[in-house]
């Protein structure tokens, strides 16, 4: 059980695994915390946006939708590869989810199917959106890649987690897609190589 970092320590940690951060308005601040509780964090969670144009993505997920407010996660990583803060706090990111799946990740195991949306992912994960449509045509570019891979290890290094604390959005939540275009599979053994 760990709470989360502080805002501060997010960007230090972030920055120290050698990533270009941009700090969107006052991102510290921008949260749904009054919605509840974030934290105890178990993990990390890895979306795509299904938008396409780094400035509007980035602006989509600090406002967010009409039905759906942002912020939308913790950290936009654009196809340049930069992290562009926008929120720290609770996010509208992960939704409800399945408990199997907690369960593997707090203990660091294989993941079950996702089947169930009976918890609240918003409180437990940090969530990186990543600008892509999502359509499996659309490029993953290799530094955004590696931003991707050194976001979630940035994260992991902090907790003392290993990468089987990293997931996609579609491990968490039944009929969702994202990410779409690499597996998860490749981006926890990359980041598995990266903590060392």
């Amino acid at each position: 059980m760990a709470p989360p970092m502080s805002a501060s320590a997010f960007l230090s940690a972030l920055k120290a695994e050698g990533l270009t951060v941009v700090e969107v308005g006052d991102w510290r601040h921008h949260n749904r915390n009054h919605k509840g509780p974030w934290g105890p964090v178990h993990g990390v969670m890895i979306h795509h946006t299904v938008t396409k144009g780094s400035a509007r993505t980035v602006d989509l997920c600090r406002r967010g939708y009409a039905d759906l407010p942002g912020p939308l996660c913790h950290g936009v990583i654009t196809k340049d590869g930069r992290v562009h803060l926008v929120g720290y706090g609770r996010a509208n990111h992960a939704g409800l989810g399945d408990d199997d799946v907690l369960r593997a990740v707090i203990a660091e195991q294989r993941l079950p199917a996702d089947n169930e949306l009976n918890t609240d992912g918003n409180r437990h994960f940090y969530g990186f959106e990543c600008e892509n449509l999502g359509d499996g045509e659309d490029p993953w570019p290799a530094a955004q890649l590696k931003a991707i891979e050194r976001a979630a290890a940035a994260v992991c290094r902090h907790h003392r987690w290993n990468e089987r604390s990293v997931i996609g959005h579609k491990e968490w939540q039944p009929g969702k897609v994202d990410p779409r275009g690499f597996t998860m599979t490749s981006m926890r053994e990359r980041i598995r190589d990266r903590l060392g």
